[in-house]
């Protein structure tokens, strides 16, 4: 008999919140957080803002010498680690510590300490790098973090599939408990990638907005005048349980895992096959893992970035999947990036929990900044405001260069 997956905690941090209560309140108010830089000097730069994680010290989660020894991404993995574990009120004890494991990604990891430590061998030389350099940069020192922290001596590992690294995450994490291999995973991304490097280079790719003179309507999916996604940073982490090991230690219950579906495109290296052909598949795939019919979807958190051919793909994608369910507006789907940028490796954890939440509030968080849908995007977007609904199933989509697809499909828990 398959062993059968559910979530019992979670914890988020993003541009619009700290907590995933504050995230939740905000998202459906509507509110975005994007807005000017300040984690560095944006002179010269041709694009001036991001979604930061804002007023976040790290010091109420992590001692200050240790904390020194970590990039942002790990910081921000263990507030949102601690929050979703504390959330779920699990105690691992030694004698479940070994059925306890942590699949924590990144997309990238500790771009900020590279660059400092670049720069301190370019001025220095490199006696001047950090003993600490290394242990503070790599992606998998999240996961490590987070499993020294708790006693997580179970399966641990680091997925870095760019932006689909925590569907990837919680979708791995979930097979680990079909199969046996754990009772319980902590799982998800992180990612701190607002830094002259990142932006730059994301910028020099054309893959930016350039609103400069607007940042807070620069992230605008399925808008006709959409023009390139916003850089976000946070992190996005789930606690997931063998459905009969959470009830036996009385668990509450937020939404059942029911699905894991991945794809290549198989096409280019950043570019995306034409009517979302890849995400096609994926979707396709989450939902006979779930053994649940399109029609079952309410909701949909698609990746959808902002960018102008990203958007219509999966869309496109989207509209194929789900048929007449689709286009007669029974679904409904929203871009959460429209508030929070765009997290990259972090993204699909973020939204992951979104959904959740979704689920338990019953309610879809909007797409702001929808003013003027793009003719080729043809379904309900939400735009605007939140909508108040009722979700039974709903689907995470997240996409990554490399032709990278993921889907994850949450059901609503009923007793």
């Amino acid at each position: 008999m398959q062993r059968r997956v559910v979530v019992t905690g979670l914890g988020l941090n993003c541009g619009v919140g700290n907590t995933a209560p504050e995230v939740w309140a905000n998202l459906s108010a509507g509110k975005g957080g994007i807005a000017p830089i300040t984690q560095f000097d944006t002179t010269g730069f041709s694009v001036t803002f991001a979604a930061e994680v804002k007023n976040f010290d790290p010091l109420q989660f992590i001692d200050k010498k240790e904390a020194r020894k970590m990039g942002r991404f790990i910081h921000l993995a263990i507030a949102a680690s601690q929050e979703a574990i504390e959330h779920s009120g699990l105690k691992i004890t030694p004698e479940i510590a070994d059925r306890v494991g942590t699949y924590i990604g990144s997309g990238i990891g500790g771009f900020e300490v590279i660059e400092r430590e670049h720069s301190n061998l370019l001025s220095g030389g490199p006696r001047k790098i950090s003993p600490f350099f290394i242990p503070a940069a790599i992606v998998n020192m999240a996961a490590g973090h987070v499993s020294i922290k708790y006693g997580a001596k179970g399966p641990i590992s680091a997925t870095a599939t760019a932006c689909t690294t925590s569907a990837n995450s919680i979708g791995d994490a979930f097979r680990i408990i079909e199969h046996g291999d754990a009772d319980v995973m902590i799982a998800g991304g992180s990612e701190a990638a607002v830094t002259p490097m990142s932006v730059g280079g994301f910028a020099a790719m054309r893959a930016l907005s350039t609103r400069n003179e607007a940042p807070s309507k620069a992230s605008r999916p399925f808008d006709k005048d959409r023009d390139g996604f916003v850089v976000g940073e946070g992190a996005g982490i789930l606690v997931l349980e063998e459905l009969e090991f959470a009830k036996a230690r009385g668990a509450k219950i937020l939404a059942e895992l029911c699905g894991y579906g991945m794809s290549a495109d198989a096409y280019h290296m950043t570019g995306i096959a034409p009517d979302g052909e890849g995400a096609q598949r994926s979707m396709r795939a989450a939902l006979r893992d779930a053994k649940i019919n399109p029609t079952e979807i309410d909701y949909v958190n698609a990746h959808a970035t902002s960018t102008p051919l990203g958007d219509g793909n999966e869309s496109r994608a989207i509209e194929i999947v789900f048929g007449e369910h689709a286009t007669s507006h029974k679904l409904k789907v929203s871009s959460t990036k429209s508030m929070t940028g765009h997290l990259l490796g972090g993204a699909g954890g973020l939204e992951a929990g979104i959904t959740v939440l979704s689920l338990i509030n019953q309610k879809a968080p909007p797409t702001i900044n929808l003013d003027n849908v793009d003719p080729e995007c043809k379904l309900d977007y939400i735009p605007n405001v939140a909508r108040e609904m009722t979700i039974n199933a709903a689907l995470s989509n997240s996409f990554g260069f490399g032709g990278i697809n993921g889907s994850l499909v949450f059901r609503r828990w009923q007793e």
